[in-house]
């Protein structure tokens, strides 16, 4: 059923001219995994500190404030790369279960992070068992998010 929409994105400018470029793809994909880095780096600090580990002498509010605008521009960088390199391979990621994985995953990560990981870590709770849950599934749900995408360029 959405085969053709896939087809369709993959004819489009965006999709060609990075098919046909021998450098295009690769420098998108870098950009790419520097913000996957970005983004890692930026939920690990909150969601370390929500479980415990390290960066204790600063509050979750505060830490989750200082970082925020490395997520959201790593957020930003990962849309703005990931879109093309989706168009430039569509049909291939129709076909991938990896990809399925990924973009099923992600909407549920970003809506956990910005609507209830937010909401924890502003509010400093000192119930450690729901920091620690919330710190988890925030990280559980970012590492199938970021392996799933790494293992479509695999299959």
């Amino acid at each position: 059923m959405l085969l053709p929409f896939f087809e369709w994105c993959e004819s489009t400018v965006i999709a060609s001219t990075i098919q046909n470029s021998l450098w295009l793809f690769p420098v998108i994909e870098a950009v790419h995994l520097l913000g996957l880095c970005l983004l890692g780096g930026s939920i690990l600090l909150v969601d370390l500190r929500l479980m415990g580990f390290g960066l204790t002498r600063q509050s979750a509010s505060e830490l989750n404030r200082q970082v925020r605008p490395w997520l959201l521009l790593a957020v930003i960088v990962m849309i703005t790369t990931g879109v093309p390199l989706f168009l430039s391979e569509a049909i291939k990621c129709y076909y991938n279960r990896s990809f399925w994985v990924k973009i099923t995953t992600l909407p549920l990560a970003l809506a956990f992070t910005f609507l209830v990981r937010n909401r924890i870590a502003n509010s400093d709770s000192e119930t450690a068992y729901i920091n620690a849950a919330t710190g988890a599934t925030s990280v559980a749900l970012w590492f199938v998010v970021a392996a799933a995408g790494r293992w479509i360029g695999f299959s």
